[in-house]
């Protein structure tokens, strides 16, 4: 008899994991996500990703506000496993012990290390060469679980936050559909993870994005990478905000202030101090009111908006 699963997901991250499931033998009764939010400066109502996809799927959607609260229909469907992937609320005991074969999650992280919710962006915000995708049962704690499987992935020194989320959107859902036969055929023996080793990778917030120059060059650049494409970091200038979308790390040294602008160049970018004696070079950015776009581009039609000597934030 098929296998009956519901799939939870919100983000884009969670579109491949649902595509793997639906393309095989298995039977997704349901979708459940987050109610449509407001996007874009018109505030229109805009479905999530998942919901997106599973309506372009004829799959059933369910988008309840606070699910702890709101979970009965899910249940309804009878479900011999709950499957989710960045959905973006904590599950309530009922759904987490009612599937025979329980909760499984799909984490863009090697647990124990970054649990919660931004673990992609905080893999290279902290530096890590390498991360990966734990499949793992869900319990009442954050991202506390056994585990099922785990995969690794190379973190690269260009990598961007998007570049990252791709490579695990795909590795996630390819290891998922590994799992699960061994799961239905009882031959998986979860691990339980080291509570002690575990770090964690809360939500991004406004200061995260916040530009100090007085740290490291390597350190501003892996800020640089890790909010690229969202939500992009930014510093400010003549009490403007600027979202910088790309930099580089150059060779030259500086002894000026952190923050200091070092030299302005139509041809390359704009250079910057950094604390500990490196320089930044901005390649690519958005002054307020304008689209993102190439320093130099900028700089061909701005060439005396930024002067050297004057500071960033």
């Amino acid at each position: 008899m098929t296998k009956r699963i519901v799939f939870m997901g919100t983000p884009d991250f969670s579109v491949p994991v649902l595509e793997q499931l639906i393309e095989s033998s298995y039977d997704v009764v349901a979708v459940v996500t987050q109610p449509d939010r407001p996007k874009g400066r018109k505030k229109k109502l805009t479905p999530s990703p998942v919901k997106a996809f599973a309506q372009s799927h004829e799959i059933p959607v369910l988008q309840p506000e606070k699910i702890k609260h709101d979970y009965q229909t899910i249940l309804d469907y009878h479900p011999d496993l709950i499957v989710t992937a960045a959905y973006g609320q904590i599950l309530p005991e009922p759904l987490l012990e009612s599937p025979p074969y329980g909760c499984i999650n799909v984490h863009a992280s090697l647990l124990p290390k970054l649990r919660g919710g931004a673990p992609i962006h905080y893999a290279i915000l902290n530096g890590e060469k390498e991360t990966g995708i734990t499949i793992m049962y869900m319990v009442k704690a954050l991202d506390a679980g056994a585990m099922l499987s785990q995969e690794k992935v190379s973190i690269h020194d260009h990598d961007t936050v998007g570049d990252l989320h791709d490579r695990l959107a795909e590795v996630g859902s390819q290891l998922l559909m590994r799992t699960i036969p061994q799961l239905f055929e009882g031959s998986l023996e979860p691990t339980e993870q080291n509570h002690e080793d575990a770090t964690y990778a809360p939500n991004i917030t406004r200061e995260v994005e916040r530009i100090d120059f007085a740290d490291t060059q390597q350190n501003i650049y892996n800020q640089v990478r890790g909010l690229n494409p969202w939500p992009v970091a930014f510093t400010t200038y003549h009490d403007q905000t600027i979202k910088i979308w790309s930099a580089e790390k150059i060779n030259d040294k500086s002894n000026q202030k952190p923050g200091t602008i070092v030299a302005v160049d139509v041809d390359k970018g704009v250079d910057i101090a950094t604390g500990d004696g490196g320089i930044l070079r901005l390649t690519e950015i958005q002054p307020a009111g304008k689209k993102r776009m190439k320093t130099v581009d900028f700089l061909r039609g701005s060439a005396d908006f930024f002067t050297v000597g004057d500071q960033l934030g």
